[in-house]
């Protein structure tokens, strides 16, 4: 098995969780970083990016969310994805790199359409603000 196959596998076994904390902070590198669909700048650090992905995994993963193509190519993944929120449907990827030990090192996430990204940044932006206190 691959080392993206490898991560594939565990970042599966992280989003059935529920979200566990623990689960993905095994799987972020120290100096991981996130590109947010709704944020210019990349987030950089294991800190921000576990509160990045752990906000997107309670935003988008309700019952309607589903991955529905993989594409794996030595140390990159390509998920795509699909649930809806609000009635609106969202579409998107999660490209994410691993490094050599299977960590994840870089993780972006791009959404379609326009309604959806729009959306996503305002639920998003009340999950950070909750997560922040």
């Amino acid at each position: 098995m691959s080392i993206a196959h490898a991560g594939v596998a565990a970042w599966h076994a992280y989003m059935n969780s529920g979200g566990d904390a623990a689960l993905l902070s095994a799987q972020v590198a120290d100096d991981a970083v996130f590109h947010s669909p709704v944020v210019h700048s990349p987030q950089e650090g294991k800190a921000k990016v576990m509160l990045y992905l752990l906000s997107a995994a309670k935003v988008l993963g309700n019952e309607s969310f589903t991955y529905v193509r993989e594409i794996i190519d030595g140390n990159d993944a390509l998920l795509e994805f699909t649930s809806v929120i609000d009635g609106i449907h969202i579409n998107g990827i999660d490209l994410i790199r691993f490094d050599d030990e299977g960590k994840i090192i870089d993780f972006k996430v791009m959404v379609r359409p326009v309604k959806a990204v729009n959306k996503l940044w305002e639920m998003m932006a009340a999950q950070l603000q909750a997560a922040a206190g």
